[in-house]
């Protein structure tokens, strides 16, 4: 659990860090992602979500 909340912890460092440096390109993504299609945003989606498993996967040790 612990894990879990410093890693929640991390995501809002980098994002608000990243909100706090460019607000204005924030916005422009923004607005870019309503154009997009929902069924590219799931693809994207679900390849980010297998992706960070699988870093966690692996820092933490493969069945280990």
């Amino acid at each position: 659990m612990q894990d879990l909340l410093v890693g929640l912890g991390m995501v809002l460092v980098i994002e608000g860090l990243l909100y706090a440096l460019f607000p204005d390109s924030i916005r422009r993504v923004a607005e870019m992602a309503r154009q997009i299609p929902d069924s590219t945003l799931r693809v994207g989606g679900v390849s980010a979500l297998a992706l960070g498993v699988l870093v966690v996967w692996l820092v933490r040790g493969a069945g280990g």
